[in-house]
């Protein structure tokens, strides 16, 4: 097959690159068309790790599944976070309403996006378009009035200043969200994460999986994955006794230790350490033990060939069949089914 690609003078013609692996797909699909929005100072590892599943997908199959355009305000090239600028293949004129229009944006990502590019946002909304944001890009969707009422996300790290722009509306916590013709995502890995959902919804989980293994990606795509594990949220919250219980957690696992011994450990009281664990983490510490110890056991599993048996004692639980029953209610599925898979 003749390996097709995009140069100015073919805009609308998808890339479809050579590669030694191929996932043969049935029919020929309809194009599916995204255009990314760079907003100054954009993220370029969230921008490229969005990006570039389309183009696998594209490579694995040798069919132009998707197709995409980098666009910016004026049509000129954009700087991104790292100084490096990217070139755009048009400007705000060439939106069309087949896009699904992600906006890239990093820190400042509230303010840094000029009025034209956010009123081209909420035309293309309100005309019916699908849009998204990609690590900050939740900003731009917020001044463009989007997000009343939506699941959305953006970064940790530009969540505090968000809030205070935008006290009435609460993003999550997760690594992406998809509310109907709304996606979100945090950056970096969740990008891709959030395109490789997209891709399963369209061409079945299989070949999903197969983009995310030529990505280096984990297949597993829950949205409700939280951006940060529960150390770096103690971190944040400059608490040394909330760390001092977390650390030892995570140091004894095979042979957990028993929450009151934690909190003498730590110089705080039992009560007091459930407290503290509710106010920040907003779980009691036997619930986060206990998802530090499945964690563990969800990558002995997908790791190794030990037995159920085996990782349940390597993990602190008292029986497989305890283990299997807080397995499926924390993932889903079973030890069992995720070994078969």
């Amino acid at each position: 097959m003749t390996t097709k690609t995009t140069t100015p003078n073919a805009p609308n013609e998808a890339l479809i690159p050579a590669g030694a692996f191929r996932y043969p797909l049935d029919g020929v699909p309809q194009t599916r068309w995204f255009g990314f929005l760079l907003v100054p100072d954009f993220t370029l590892l969230a921008f490229s790790s969005a990006l570039d599943p389309l183009r696998i997908a594209n490579q694995l199959s040798q069919k132009p599944l998707y197709g995409w355009r980098v666009l910016s305000s004026d049509g000129g090239p954009v700087q991104s976070s790292s100084g490096i600028e990217i070139g755009a293949q048009g400007d705000l004129s060439c939106i069309s309403s087949d896009l699904h229009l992600l906006v890239c944006s990093g820190n400042n990502g509230i303010q840094m996006a000029p009025e034209n590019l956010v009123a081209a946002v909420r035309k293309h909304a309100r005309f019916g378009g699908r849009v998204g944001g990609i690590c900050s890009g939740a900003g731009t969707l917020a001044r463009a009035g989007l997000l009343n009422g939506k699941r959305f996300t953006l970064h940790w790290e530009n969540q505090p200043g968000f809030l205070e722009a935008f006290p009435d509306l609460s993003p999550s916590r997760a690594r992406f969200e998809v509310d109907g013709n709304l996606v979100t995502c945090s950056g970096g890995s969740a990008a891709t994460e959030m395109m490789v959902r997209m891709i399963a919804e369209d061409h079945g989980e299989d070949f999903a999986i197969a983009v995310a293994d030529m990505c280096l990606n984990t297949a597993d795509s829950a949205p409700d994955r939280e951006q940060r594990s529960s150390i770096a949220r103690a971190i944040d919250s400059r608490n040394p006794k909330l760390l001092h219980v977390l650390r030892a957690m995570y140091a004894n696992v095979e042979e957990p230790l028993p929450l009151d011994t934690l909190a003498e450990n730590a110089g705080l009281s039992r009560r007091h350490m459930e407290r503290l664990f509710t106010s920040v983490l907003g779980e009691a510490p036997a619930s986060t033990y206990r998802n530090i110890k499945l964690d563990k056991a969800r990558a002995l599993f997908a790791e190794t060939d030990m037995s159920v048996t085996d990782v349940a004692v390597a993990t602190g639980f008292t029986s497989a069949g305890v283990l299997s029953r807080h397995f499926k209610a924390r993932f889903g599925e079973t030890p069992y089914g995720k070994r078969k898979a």
